[in-house]
C-alpha cells in the first residue's frame, strides 16, 4: 500500500495521486501558493481518494472558500466508508472544522492523534494562533498549545513542519531562545515555508529585532506569490517593522499596496484585522488620521463580517467602526458583543465587550473611561485569540490613555513590566 510522507499508508493504488497528495499536503502547511493545484491533481488522479478531497476542503477553507470547502468536505465523508479506521477517523476531524463544529473537531483530533501521533494534517488545525485551540477563548490557551504539541514532539521531532508550528507556541509562551533555535532549524529544511517565516518574524518581534526582522522579510518575500495565504499578513509584519523603525513612508507604501482592503488578496480574516491595526497602531505611533482609508476599512468589515462571532474580528470591527465615527455601528456590535456574552455564546467571554467599551472611550476622547475598561481587560486579552504581537494593540493603546490621562508613570509602569519578559518595541507618541 502507498504511503504519505509520514509513513501512513493510503486507500489509493495511483502513485500520482498519491504523489500530488504529498505535495498538496506540504503546500497546505507551508502556506504554498500551488497547494490547491496539487490536491486537485490528486483527486483527478483518483477521484475516489478520500483524503485528497479532505485537504482539499481544509485548503479552500483557509483561502475563505467556505461553500467549496463544504462541498469537498462532503465528497470526502462520502468515500470514506470505503477507507480504513484511521482514514475514516482522519476525514471526521478535519470535516468537524469545516462544518463549523470547533468543539467536536478539537476533540477528535485529540482522539485521533492519540492513536496516529505522526498524522500532521489532523494536527495541523489545532496548531497556531487561529487554531482550534487558538480561537478556543480559554485564557490558558498558550501552554495548552505547548502542551499539545509536546505530546506529539516524540514522534515528529524531526518535521520541519512540527518545528516551525512548536517554534510558534514557545514563542508565545516566551521560550525564545529554544522557539529561535527551531525555526531556524525548520528553515533550513524548508526555506519556502511562508507559515515558518512567519513565525521567524514574530520571534525576532518578541526579541525587540526590529531591523533584523525587516531585513529578514525583506529577503524573504519578495520570491512568495502574491495569492499565498500569508502573504497579505506578512505584509503587514513588514509595515509594522517599518513603522517601528520610523520609516514611515515605507510602512504606508506597503500598506497601502499589500495590506489595506483592495490593494491585496488574502482571507477576509486576515484583512479585516490587519488593516484596523496597521492604522490604529500608526495613530499610536503619532501618525495622523487617514478618514478615507477607515471609511474603507469599517467598510470592508461590515461587508465581510455583518455580525458578531469571531472574537478577534469583532474587536477590530469595533476599532474600526469607532475610528470611521459610526456611532450607530459602535451601538450596534457594542450590542451584539453584550448579548452573546451574556447568552454564554462567545468563547471568549466578557473580554471582548470590555475591550469594545475600552475602544468606544478612546473614540470619544474619555482617557480616564478607556483606562478603566482596558487596564482590568488587558490580562484577558489572550482569550481574544491571535498572536502576542497583535494583542499589543490593546496594551499600546492603554499606554497611549494613560499619558492622555495624565498618568505618564502608569504608562511607565506598564512598559517596564513588558520588559521583563519580553522585548518588543512599544510605539506610542509621547512615550519617552
Amino acid at each position: 500500500m502507498l504511503e504519505d510522507r509520514y509513513g501512513l499508508p493510503l486507500s489509493t493504488s495511483s502513485e500520482a495521486a498519491r504523489d500530488a497528495y504529498v505535495a498538496g499536503c506540504d503546500g497546505v502547511m507551508a502556506a504554498a501558493a500551488g497547494d490547491k493545484a496539487d490536491l486537485r491533481r490528486a483527486v483527478e488522479a483518483d477521484p475516489d481518494f478520500a483524503l485528497a478531497h479532505a485537504a482539499l476542503a481544509r485548503a479552500l477553507l483557509l483561502m475563505a472558500d467556505v461553500a467549496g470547502a463544504r462541498a469537498e468536505a462532503a465528497r470526502a465523508r462520502e468515500l470514506a466508508g470505503r477507507g480504513t479506521p484511521r482514514e475514516r477517523s482522519h476525514v471526521d476531524a478535519l470535516c468537524l472544522a469545516i462544518e463549523g463544529k470547533p468543539v467536536e473537531s478539537l476533540a477528535a483530533t485529540r482522539a485521533h492523534l492519540a492513536e496516529h501521533p505522526r498524522d500532521a494534517m489532523v494536527a495541523a488545525p489545532a496548531t497556531g494562533v487561529f487554531g482550534l485551540i487558538g480561537f478556543s477563548g480559554r485564557q490558558g490557551r498558550e501552554p495548552e498549545q505547548v502542551e499539545f504539541l509536546e505530546t506529539l514532539r516524540p514522534h515528529l521531532a524531526g518535521d520541519w513542519w512540527f518545528q516551525s508550528v512548536y517554534a510558534f507556541a514557545l514563542e508565545e509562551v516566551g521560550r525564545l531562545d529554544e522557539a529561535l533555535e527551531l525555526i531556524e532549524r525548520s528553515m533550513a529544511a524548508n526555506p519556502r515555508n511562508a507559515h515558518g517565516a512567519h513565525i521567524k518574524a514574530h520571534v525576532f518581534y518578541e526579541q525587540g529585532e526590529d531591523r533584523v526582522a525587516l531585513d529578514y522579510l525583506d529577503s524573504w518575500l519578495p520570491a512568495y506569490p502574491r495569492e499565498g495565504l500569508m502573504h497579505c499578513h506578512i505584509s503587514w509584519h513588514v509595515a509594522m517593522f517599518a513603522l517601528m523603525l520610523g520609516d514611515t513612508e515605507r510602512a504606508w507604501q506597503i500598506y497601502r499596496a499589500q495590506v489595506h482592503p483592495g490593494g491585496a488578496w488574502g482571507p477576509a480574516l486576515n484583512v479585516a484585522t490587519d488593516a484596523p491595526a496597521f492604522l490604529w497602531r500608526a495613530e499610536l505611533a503619532g501618525q495622523a488620521r487617514n478618514p478615507d482609508a477607515w471609511q474603507q476599512v469599517h467598510g470592508y468589515a461590515q461587508k465581510s463580517f455583518p455580525k458578531a462571532g469571531v472574537a478577534f474580528v469583532d474587536v477590530h470591527r469595533v476599532l474600526a467602526a469607532v475610528a470611521a465615527g459610526d456611532g450607530e455601528a459602535i451601538a450596534r456590535i457594542a450590542a451584539e458583543l453584550d448579548e452573546r456574552a451574556r447568552s454564554g455564546r462567545s468563547p471568549a467571554g466578557e473580554v471582548v465587550p470590555q475591550l469594545a467599551r475600552g475602544f468606544a472611550a478612546c473614540g470619544k476622547g474619555d482617557w480616564a473611561g478607556a483606562v478603566a475598561a482596558l487596564e482590568p481587560a488587558l490580562a484577558a486579552t489572550v482569550r481574544i485569540g491571535g498572536s502576542r504581537a497583535q494583542r499589543d494593540l490593546v496594551q499600546n493603546t492603554l499606554i497611549a490613555a494613560y499619558l492622555k490621562a495624565g498618568r505618564a508613570a502608569d504608562a511607565r509602569k506598564l512598559v517596564a513590566a513588558q520588559k521583563t519578559e519580553r522585548r518588543p518595541s512599544v510605539p506610542v507618541a509621547g512615550l519617552a
